[in-house]
């Protein structure tokens, strides 16, 4: 395990490269460019606004900012995810041709993403200003949420983009399944509308306790559970290690699987 830092040390201006690649890959050839950072998720927030609370009558207060704290962290995920199951075999002419550590691959796809979370974070502020909520002083838990979350898809990137390059079908269930798991996260809904005998599927999702992190933080005001939060970075660090574990024993055989 201490080779990946070594090796990440030593590849750092690789490492660098590559996410300045994806970053500027992602909006390559479009007009609005970075701008789309910040449209994608308001036209996201719009729709589901306009759903569940002019045409459902969801009666949560601010619910706009309430979405907006569920729904740009779920893209962070969901897109992570989404991205990681195709890097290797986007990349599979490199990887035959050239030597590098295989792993930069998933870190820089998670790492481009975490950029691009950070710039829509701007949103969850401008709507938590304008809407009169205000920023308190749990803001400085922050950090910790977000470094959570980051832990987290790392945990999975190794995991997809290495089981993808042999089980290529993943890919197609991984969208399913996070649809599925949209509906198993407290984006649209509050985890106090769900029935006791459902609410334990929330507890076994890791997303549930991040996006109750964010939404303490700046819907809320009220200082998130630190706890749940330790716990889960603990237990995603030794997903961590599973993960890389997995994808360095599969990595072996990337270039003839592609």
């Amino acid at each position: 395990m201490l080779n990946v830092f070594k090796n990440l040390y030593n590849y750092r201006e690789l490492l660098k490269t590559n996410v300045k690649k994806e970053i500027r890959g992602k909006y390559k050839n479009s007009f609005l460019g970075v701008i789309w950072s910040f449209l994608n998720p308001l036209l996201q927030i719009a729709v589901y606004a306009i759903v569940f609370q002019m045409i459902l009558k969801n009666p949560q207060e601010n619910y706009v900012v309430f979405l907006c704290c569920g729904l740009i962290p779920w893209t962070f995920f969901s897109t992570s995810i989404s991205r990681s199951a195709f890097t290797m075999i986007e990349n599979g002419n490199i990887l035959k041709k050239v030597y590098f550590p295989r792993e930069i691959l998933p870190i820089s796809v998670v790492t481009s993403e975490a950029v691009n979370f950070l710039i829509s974070t701007i949103i969850i502020f401008a709507f938590v200003i304008f809407s009169g909520i205000g920023i308190t002083k749990y803001i400085l838990v922050y950090p910790l949420i977000f470094i959570a979350q980051y832990l987290l898809l790392l945990a999975i990137s190794f995991i997809v983009s290495s089981v993808c390059v042999y089980v290529r079908d993943l890919q197609h269930f991984i969208g399913i399944f996070l649809q599925l798991l949209f509906y198993a996260t407290p984006i649209v809904y509050s985890v106090e509308t769900l029935p006791p005998e459902a609410a334990w599927i929330l507890k076994l999702n890791p997303m549930t306790y991040i996006i109750e992190g964010y939404r303490d933080i700046f819907y809320n005001q009220t200082m998130p559970d630190i706890q749940s939060i330790l716990i889960l970075i603990a237990i995603v660090l030794v997903a961590i290690v599973i993960g890389y574990l997995i994808f360095n024993k599969l990595q072996k055989g990337f270039a003839e699987e592609l």
